[in-house]
């Protein structure tokens, strides 16, 4: 067992509800009345260790329920996530998040984080707690295979970090395989070092509000600029729709010294193919003053009109770019969200974005 393995210890609320306390000889211990639990599963490279981050075996009753489950993380040492291996399949979750967390939304081992929540009886909150720290560390859909980081790059939690907590969501849109008292176990290996990495990963997440018409194509667009202080290299996007998505892509927006506005691609996808991170198109840097900006190219067959939402009766329009920093923290923003069709479009005269190219649907 390696020094790297042996001071990861991680609070399992989760595990404790589940299987209770047992022996040192199976790797917990306790300290300071809180039991921790380290995992001696480490990969090929013997500095990287892998933990099990995985839903207490649970049988959910309601459909399109959204589940959250916590761990904390041990805050005397900071650790850095190097990779993603799902545990799940389509068949099963609609979809995974992993949240870091500055507190999780609730104190239970498992609750109700869907923004339907109120319509069932499970304890209910957001999977981060309402003033807390709150980014989305990765995201999985329709059998994705595993995400290694690039090397030498990975998400900091822990001492030095502000996520103190890590809350698993699956969205379970289907039940029907749990009516006989069947649970589910769906949820990430985490692959981390304790060894101290300087390129610190970030996601930012570019998504919209808005309807669908129906009977209609809607594009459904978003754009923020970066106004903090640093550089960011992207390195990775995934995209996410429900069933009317077509296309969605994300772009760099850069004003160059003639004033004109160039458009860079980062990513394009059928959202409806396995829904993992892929390398970006382009790797150059990002820095203040771009824009990055994400469109999904919705058609809908509905003879009603269909509103940006948590279900499968809903649409959602997500954009992830995943990015390092060689210096300093990631940046502070997480998140770009726009009020999305009828209402946003980056044509409006207040984007502050121009020289938009023609792109047809079928090719953007």
């Amino acid at each position: 067992m390696t020094i790297s393995t042996c001071i990861f210890y991680i609070l399992l609320w989760n595990f404790l509800a589940v299987y209770g306390l047992v022996d040192q000889s199976s790797h917990n211990y306790i300290s300071n009345g809180r039991n921790y639990h380290m995992v001696d599963d480490a990969a090929e490279d013997d500095t990287i260790g892998s933990f099990p981050f995985l839903m207490p075996k649970v049988s959910p009753k309601t459909p399109d329920l959204y589940l959250c489950t916590p761990i904390k993380v041990d805050p005397t040492t900071s650790y850095y996530i190097v990779g993603y291996k799902p545990n799940a399949t389509m068949n099963t979750a609609h979809h995974m998040l992993l949240y870091g967390c500055g507190e999780p939304g609730t104190s239970k081992t498992t609750w109700n984080c869907g923004e339907m929540a109120k319509s069932t009886e499970e304890e209910t909150g957001s999977p981060c707690g309402p003033h807390s720290h709150s980014q989305i560390l990765y995201a999985w859909a329709r059998d994705a295979p595993k995400l290694d980081l690039p090397d030498g790059v990975g998400f900091k939690v822990g001492k030095d970090s502000p996520t103190k907590y890590l809350v698993l969501q699956v969205h379970y849109a289907h039940i029907d395989k749990f009516k006989d008292g069947s649970t589910d176990d769906s949820g990430i290996f985490l692959h981390y070092t304790e060894k101290p990495l300087k390129k610190l990963a970030g996601t930012l997440l570019l998504g919209t509000d808005g309807v669908i018409p129906a009977m209609k194509t809607e594009h459904m667009e978003a754009a923020c600029e970066i106004t903090e202080n640093k550089t960011i290299y992207p390195f990775a996007y995934r995209t996410h729709t429900h069933g009317l998505g077509k296309v969605v892509s994300g772009y760099r927006v850069r004003t160059n010294d003639k004033g004109i506005q160039e458009w860079t691609l980062l990513g394009k996808r059928d959202p409806l193919t396995p829904q993992m991170f892929y390398n970006v198109e382009n790797k150059s840097p990002i820095v203040t003053g771009d824009f990055v900006a994400a469109r999904c190219t919705m058609k809908s067959t509905r003879h009603r009109a269909t509103q940006i939402g948590p279900t499968n009766e809903d649409e959602m329009c997500n954009f992830y770019l995943m990015y390092y920093v060689d210096e300093g923290e990631p940046l502070e923003m997480k998140y770009c969200f726009s009020q999305g069709a009828p209402y946003y479009y980056w044509a409006n005269p207040d984007t502050g974005l121009h020289d938009i190219p023609h792109i047809e649907a079928s090719t953007l």
